[in-house]
């Protein structure tokens, strides 16, 4: 898919997450796009290990979205420490 289409991605997944997550996130456009990307390679890692993905595979849309839920919301009890 490329470079920019995984930056495109991230971006739309990072929008959704922030949207469906309660509460105000504070997060610029590149920290909602490594939010969508991270959240979509975590998404990977948790669906390989659970058996829903194969090694290699990609998440997918709703994947992504919960990936970036969990990124989220650490990011919100990390941040509420600081």
């Amino acid at each position: 898919m490329g470079i920019i289409g995984m930056i495109i991605v991230g971006f739309i997944v990072g929008l959704i997450a922030r949207a469906l997550m309660p509460g105000e996130q504070k997060l610029g456009l590149i920290l909602t796009t490594l939010l969508g990307i991270v959240g979509s390679v975590v998404a990977g890692y948790l669906g390989a290990a659970l058996g829903i993905y194969q090694a290699g595979q990609g998440a997918g849309w709703i994947g992504s979205i919960v990936g970036a839920l969990i990124v989220l919301f650490i990011y919100g009890l990390v941040a509420k420490k600081a």
